[in-house]
């Protein structure tokens, strides 16, 4: 039989894959903003 004590989730939340997972989506996030402000300034308006 396999060990309960591998491979199964201790209940305790992973609070540093977290927080690097919300760190890449801010970066994601201001990267986007960026693109948009430097090569799209006038975006919305069409025409």
């Amino acid at each position: 039989m396999t060990d309960p004590s591998k491979n199964e989730d201790d209940g305790n939340p992973k609070f540093g894959r977290l927080l690097i997972v919300l760190f890449a989506a801010v970066l994601v996030c201001v990267a986007l903003t960026w693109v948009m402000g430097t090569w799209f300034p006038n975006f919305p308006s069409i025409g």
